[in-house]
């Protein structure tokens, strides 16, 4: 079910809400210093066996305010915002799950933590909202968004379509 079915899109006091948590959490790893390598692992999902779930507001949060993704939609095994250089275009934007993961090793012990904490202070924050949670792999929200026509046609795609 899409957002458009169950309720109506985030409010723009939500949508701070949910900035000023991802600051926080930003600001929260940032301490903890984990280093990116900028080896795109974490936009390689099947590659590197993990999946990003997130949020029904998040995902609506992504859809509307991420660049045209780079990549057409796959079934799951990359992020369509991943360039071609591994780099997140959708930094900006991006859920919780991606703001927490690092393939840090001196990191990995202590990013469940720190997960666990933003992900039940951004359930609340939802609950606050009367959103629907909807905790979903990146992917199930995107096919969604596609159903919808939400989900926009990757920059790479309009420049070859372009003459």
């Amino acid at each position: 079910m899409s957002i458009s079915e169950t309720e109506a899109p985030p409010s723009d006091g939500f949508r701070a809400s949910l900035k000023i948590l991802y600051t926080e959490l930003d600001d929260a790893v940032s301490r903890l210093g984990p280093v990116c390598e900028l080896s795109g692992r974490c936009c390689r999902f099947a590659e590197y066996d993990h999946t990003l779930f997130l949020s029904e507001p998040e995902a609506a949060l992504l859809l509307d305010e991420a660049p045209s993704p780079t990549r057409a939609l796959d079934d799951g095994e990359t992020c369509p915002w991943q360039d071609l250089a591994g780099r997140c275009t959708a930094r900006g934007a991006r859920p919780l799950g991606c703001r927490v993961y690092f393939c840090d090793p001196t990191y990995a012990d202590r990013a469940p933590a720190l997960s666990e904490e933003f992900l039940g202070r951004l359930k609340r924050l939802v609950e606050q909202h009367q959103l629907a949670w909807n905790y979903a792999p990146l992917h199930h929200h995107l096919r969604v968004a596609v159903t919808d026509g939400r989900f926009p046609v990757p920059a790479a795609s309009r420049a070859v379509e372009s003459p």
